[in-house]
């Protein structure tokens, strides 16, 4: 029996495409994506999620009126899908402290540095790289943890070191922790948590 996995995306939904191709692969035999639920009406991973054949739906607290009442619909929807774990991948919205007590090592995150540098509150995106780079590190990478109530605060499950080359940018060295940290690790650490649970 499979755990059903919902992820969580914002934006174009790369580290989803990870998730999906390797489930196409075989990748994560204790889990399926079962469902895909946006924030940002228009995001390109709810096209990723038609085109691999999983349900999407768009919510968002512009519409829902209030954090409260975004995390209850979120909650509901999750619930009603059978949900087992929690993927965030992009996932820019922050998830209160009551909504993550709900999913105790039931919803992980990848966040593109080596925890704990560089990440917690603001650090997101592109900014990670930015921080990186303005500070002289050697070696970033990627993390994927547990989410708890603190950003980037959870238990750590899986980490992956990527060496920073001269003439980086921001942009190159987004891309590199990706395909050399993110899109290895998430899937691994899906199948992993998937694996535990069953």
């Amino acid at each position: 029996m499979k755990k059903r996995i919902a992820v969580l995306v914002s934006g174009g939904g790369t580290n989803l495409q990870a998730l999906l191709d390797a489930e196409a692969a075989g990748a994560i035999p204790h889990g399926e994506i079962a469902m895909v639920i946006s924030n940002k009406e228009g995001a390109y991973a709810l096209e990723r999620a038609r085109l691999a054949g999983v349900p999407g739906a768009v919510i968002t607290k512009k519409e829902c009126g209030s954090q409260e009442a975004f995390e209850a619909a979120l909650q509901a929807v999750l619930e009603r899908n059978g949900t087992d774990l929690i993927i965030l991948a992009g996932f820019l919205a922050i998830l209160s402290e009551k909504f993550t007590a709900k999913w105790p090592k039931r919803i992980i995150n990848v966040h593109p540095s080596l925890i704990p540098s560089f990440c917690g509150e603001g650090f997101y995106g592109l900014k990670v790289h930015e921080a990186a780079l303005s500070y002289g590190v050697k070696v970033t990478g990627a993390t994927v943890h547990f989410v708890n109530e603190i950003p980037d605060g959870g238990e750590i499950i899986a980490q992956k070191a990527v060496y920073i080359e001269d003439g980086d940018t921001p942009e190159i060295l987004q891309r590199r922790v990706m395909e050399q940290a993110e899109w290895i690790l998430l899937p691994q650490a899906a199948e992993k948590v998937c694996a535990e649970m069953l």
